[in-house]
């Protein structure tokens, strides 16, 4: 509703029409450039070389079948057909679970605020590449320690002055040092690093001309940034693959060690990656799939996305480890001394070989260049998301005149200010909690495990395909219509329940502890997105009346297409028929759900006569079996 927005002058500005793409290639360069990111280059190839090299891509490949493909099509089918965002597509298919929309809105909250730190980070960098020589080569800066050593330049002459086990190199005091200036703790988040703020102030700037205009700046922008990593890619891949050394680092990424296919956090691994690279349970897909025409065949963008994402994944592989191999090569140390992941290979490893080849800032810039397209489309794509699911919640009220573009203003201020304490000299733990709690592989995982549900069981699984087959012509593969009912949600319940038995808590380069209040923080962040799906159908079932079949219905899919300015389909819910079904998505008549009714009522009053002593003749649940149901 939008009661409380009623005091908005809405009569003399004109309502402007919602938007569409303007051709395929804007939607699938869109999609591309949000899926296609950071994820991509620094976290793929290290979980591949960590996790048994060649032989990662084959729980890889189950999880792409399992759980990344029917998740992905199921968000961007179910935005194409509603034409709606993130919160409102999920209100037509089925009101009872509308929380889910809130829970992805919530972690595409928590991501525009913290995700766009790294490109802040990024930029500064790229900054600090237009010099002779980069400040991270070489000791002797004024951040510089006397533990400071150019560890490719090391001999046993100065083994004797500096101890081997509290040096530093020189690549990692830039880091700690000079962009975080980092404190010892959370406890003393410290002074704002003005430097970087300007950063992050230059990065929301860009992201906000990005999309004020919706489709059509979003449009045209990823032309640019969805295919320039392309080239940066290509360009750094010829120049690792030429190096010395790169054969090695190579064979150390890609060599299969099969042994390492019974270890369960290999194919845990393999499962948050799926979810991670492939931006869903975050209402992205679906918004970006709300803005396409009804007959697109969003199936066959779909397969193609995806395998373009993984394909992507793996080469990146090759660019990072060859340099990672020719580094290694240099400094005459094995290749596992020097991998690195997130952060750590963005900040530290890859500078680190750069400083090793000539013309190395020349080859530095085109690196953080190639990050800051990465991360740039992500983090508009994830504004727009959010900036949709609001719109379409309120149409009246922000597609008149300027307002859509006030929103997004004040959007990307309140997020600027919000991340403003991430860029102080304690914001680093700050942003860990982030990481690993707001935007956890958890949070994703408890999401895709009710989308599923709804699709599959409640809203029905056959009928999604009907619809889909109105909207395409045809029907997917049955497979994906089995991914949603049992192996999608079974596989991410699995892997749910592994990351809460397996829970350790989160430590600073695995040396220091954060206080308990720090932990609270971050479970409240986790908590603060997946509540949302339970808290909804609580407050849902508690305001509807009526007897169980009132409830059941009016909790249950209420979208007709007709509502969408379209004549039903054959798979549409109709009100008249609910007497031959009692759950399409389930397919039980009225008289097996009877039958099944009546053996639950049996089995509770029997349970609740065997504690009291005394049969319960009438429980009040809200949602009450109605008395022809136990008649």
């Amino acid at each position: 509703g939008e009661g409380f927005l009623k005091g908005f002058p809405l009569c003399w500005e004109k309502v402007h029409e919602r938007g569409h793409w303007n051709n395929k290639v804007e939607f699938v360069l869109s999609v591309a450039g949000e899926i296609i990111g950071l994820g991509n280059v620094w976290r793929f190839p290290y979980l591949c070389y960590k996790n048994g090299g060649g032989a990662f891509l084959i729980p890889y490949v189950v999880f792409f079948i399992c759980c990344g493909i029917p998740v992905f099509f199921l968000e961007t089918a179910l935005g194409q057909f509603t034409s709606e965002g993130g919160i409102t597509c999920w209100r037509k298919v089925c009101p009872l679970f509308e929380g889910i929309g809130y829970a992805t809105q919530v972690i595409e909250a928590h991501l525009n605020v913290y995700y766009i730190i790294i490109l802040a980070w990024a930029i500064f960098y790229l900054f600090n590449c237009f010099t002779t020589e980069l400040p991270w080569a070489s000791c002797g800066h004024e951040w510089n320690t006397e533990n400071c050593v150019e560890f490719q330049k090391l001999n046993m002459s100065n083994c004797s002055q500096v101890s081997l086990q509290n040096a530093t190199s020189p690549v990692m005091e830039f880091w700690e040092r000079r962009v975080l200036a980092i404190s010892d703790g959370i406890e003393h988040i410290g002074n704002l690093r003005w430097e970087l703020a300007l950063c992050l102030l230059a990065a929301w700037t860009i992201c906000y001309f990005c999309i004020w205009k919706g489709t059509k700046s979003t449009g045209k922008v990823v032309y640019v940034t969805a295919t320039f990593p392309y080239i940066m890619l290509m360009i750094l891949l010829i120049r690792g693959v030429t190096l010395p050394g790169a054969s090695e680092g190579i064979k150390f990424y890609l060599y299969p060690d099969i042994s390492r296919l019974s270890d369960p956090q290999v194919w845990v691994d393999a499962g948050t990656q799926i979810f991670f690279s492939y931006a869903i349970c975050l209402g992205c897909l679906t918004a970006l799939g709300s803005y396409n025409n009804y007959n697109n065949n969003c199936y066959r963008d779909c397969i193609m996305l995806c395998c373009l994402n993984s394909g992507t994944s793996f080469v990146a592989g090759f660019a990072i480890f060859s340099v990672l191999g020719f580094m290694a090569y240099e400094q005459g140390v094995p290749i596992a001394e020097v991998a690195e992941s997130g952060p750590g290979l963005a900040f530290i490893a890859y500078p680190k070989a750069v400083t090793m080849m000539p013309l190395s800032p020349l080859w530095a810039a085109l690196f953080f260049m190639m990050l800051i397209f990465l991360g740039l489309d992500s983090q508009f794509v994830c504004v727009e998301s959010i900036v949709t699911a609001v719109v379409d919640m309120y149409p009246k009220v922000f597609r008149r005149g300027y307002r859509r573009e006030l929103l997004i203003l004040g959007l990307s201020i309140v997020s600027y200010f919000l991340g403003l304490i991430m860029l102080t000299e304690g914001g680093m733990y700050v942003f860990q909690l982030f990481d690993s709690y707001a935007a956890s592989g958890m949070c994703l995982l408890f999401v895709a495990i009710f989308e599923c549900v709804c699709i599959g069981w409640v809203y029905g699984d056959n009928r999604f395909y009907e619809n889909i087959e109105d909207m395409i012509g045809y029907k997917p593969v049955s497979l994906i219509k089995w991914c949603w009912m049992v192996l999608t949600p079974g596989i991410c319940a699995g892997i749910f329940i592994f990351f809460l038995v397996k829970y350790k808590p989160l430590k600073y380069n695995n040396v220091y502890i954060y206080p308990d209040w720090g932990y609270g923080i971050g479970w409240m962040m986790a908590l603060s997105s997946m509540v949302c799906i339970p808290l909804w159908i609580c407050i849902k079932l508690w305001k509807t009346e009526g007897t169980f079949m009132e409830v059941r219905d009016t909790c249950r899919s209420v979208m007709l297409e007709k509502e969408l300015g379209r004549e039903p389909s054959p798979a549409s819910f109709n009100h008249n028929s609910t007497a031959t079904s009692l759950f399409p998505g389930l397919g039980l008549s009225v008289a097996s759900g009877k039958r099944i009714l009546n053996f639950l009522w049996f089995i509770l009053n029997s349970g609740v006569f065997a504690f009291s002593g005394r049969l319960t003749k009438t429980i009040d649940l809200r949602c009450s079996v109605p008395p022809q149901f136990v008649a």
